[in-house]
C-alpha cells in the first residue's frame, strides 16, 4: 500500500458528526483511510464500521494506546488512522502529548482530521432528538396535549419581545430557544394523533414552501428593489394564498387590544377603505383611535405603550425609594 508520510510515519485522529449520514466522509478522510497501515476503532457499534469494511478499510476494534501506536508508526514508518469514538479519545490524546512533551521521542506527525462537517442548523437535529427521547420517557412531557402548552407558547413570545426590548443579547438566544422548544414540542405532539398526524419535517416543509411563493424576487423572476415592494409581494401572494372573503378574516381577536386595533387599522388602509372610527364615548374609543392613529404614523401602538410603561415603572421605584 502507498503511503505518502514524513520519514518517522503520522498519527490521525479521525472525528465524525453523527448528523451527517454514516460514510458520507470527506475525500482527505478517506484518502488517509485508505493510505493507512492500520486503521483502529474502539467502539463496536460505530456508525461508519460498516461503511468502511464495505468499501474495504480493515478496521482493528481496539483502543489505541500512545505508545504502542507511536513506536508502531515510527518503526513502520506508516500512518495509523484512530477513529474518534462517541466518548472522543482523551486518554490517547493525553498519552500522546506526555510522550511529545518529554523531549526524548521520536515522534509520528500528528493530525487532527474532521472527517464530516456539520452543517448549519445541524443542532436543530439534536434538538427533535431529545424531544423524542423526552416525549417517550417523560411521565409529565409523555402526556402533554397541544392545549395544555399554549400558555407557556404565549409567555414564552411575551418573554422573548421583553428580551428584544430591552436589548439584552444573552437573554434573547434563551428566549428564542425557549420558544423553539414550543414549537418542536408541538410537532412532536402531533405526531401522536391517530387521525391526522404530522412532523417536525410537515411543519419545515410547509413554512420553506411558503417562503419561496411568498419571494418571487429571491426564488423567482419578479423582481423587488425596495422593502415597501417585497411587502407587496408577500401581501398580494398571501392574499391569493388564503382567498379570504373579508379584510378582517384572519385576524385573531385573542391578541392584545392595542395590537388588535393596529392590525385592523392596517388591513383597511391597505385595502384603501375609508373606515370611519365608531362614534363613541369613553377611554375604549379613545385608545381605539390612538391606536388606528399610531397605524397610520408606523407606530406599534403596544411596543410604544410597553416603552412607556416601562419609563413608568422606573419611575414608580424611584418614589418607592424615596
Amino acid at each position: 500500500m502507498n503511503d505518502s508520510t514524513d520519514s518517522a510515519g503520522r498519527i490521525v485522529l479521525l472525528t465524525t458528526s453523527h448528523r451527517v449520514a454514516p460514510g458520507l466522509l470527506s475525500w482527505p478522510a478517506w484518502q488517509a483511510l485508505r493510505e493507512a497501515g492500520r486503521v483502529l476503532c474502539a467502539d463496536p457499534a460505530h456508525p461508519q464500521l460498516p461503511y468502511l469494511r464495505e468499501a474495504g478499510v480493515e478496521v482493528e476494534q481496539a483502543e489505541a494506546v500512545a505508545r504502542e501506536l507511536v513506536d508502531y508508526c515510527v518503526r513502520e514508518r506508516r500512518t495509523a488512522v484512530v477513529i474518534s469514538s462517541a466518548e472522543g479519545e482523551s486518554a490517547l490524546t493525553d498519552g500522546l502529548a506526555r510522550l511529545a512533551g518529554s523531549g526524548r521521542e521520536t515522534m509520528p506527525a500528528l493530525e487532527l482530521l474532521p472527517g464530516s462537517y456539520d452543517l448549519p442548523g445541524a443542532r436543530l437535529l439534536d434538538l427533535v432528538q431529545v424531544m423524542d427521547r423526552i416525549r417517550a420517557a417523560c411521565p409529565w412531557s409523555g402526556v402533554r396535549t397541544h392545549e395544555d402548552l399554549a400558555k407557556y407558547g404565549l409567555e414564552e413570545m411575551y418573554e422573548l419581545l421583553e428580551a428584544i426590548e430591552t436589548g439584552d443579547r444573552e437573554a434573547l438566544r434563551e428566549e428564542l430557544g425557549d420558544v423553539l422548544l414550543q414549537v418542536v414540542f408541538h410537532a412532536r405532539i402531533a405526531q401522536d394523533d391517530p387521525d391526522e398526524p404530522f412532523s417536525v419535517d410537515d411543519v419545515a416543509g410547509t413554512i420553506v414552501d411558503k417562503l419561496v411563493h411568498r419571494h418571487p424576487h429571491v426564488f423567482g423572476e419578479e423582481t423587488a428593489e425596495t422593502p415597501e415592494e417585497v411587502k407587496e409581494h408577500w401581501m398580494r401572494t398571501k392574499a391569493a394564498e388564503k382567498r379570504r372573503e373579508s379584510v378582517t378574516e384572519g385576524v385573531p381577536l385573542g391578541q392584545p387590544a392595542l395590537a388588535l386595533a393596529a392590525k385592523l387599522a392596517s388591513r383597511a388602509r391597505h385595502e384603501g377603505l375609508d373606515v370611519a372610527l365608531p362614534a363613541g364615548e369613553g377611554i375604549g374609543y379613545e385608545l381605539l383611535a390612538l391606536a388606528v392613529r399610531a397605524e397610520a404614523e408606523g407606530v406599534e401602538p403596544e411596543t410604544a405603550l410597553r416603552a412607556a410603561a416601562r419609563v413608568y415603572r422606573d419611575a414608580v421605584l424611584a418614589a418607592e425609594r424615596r
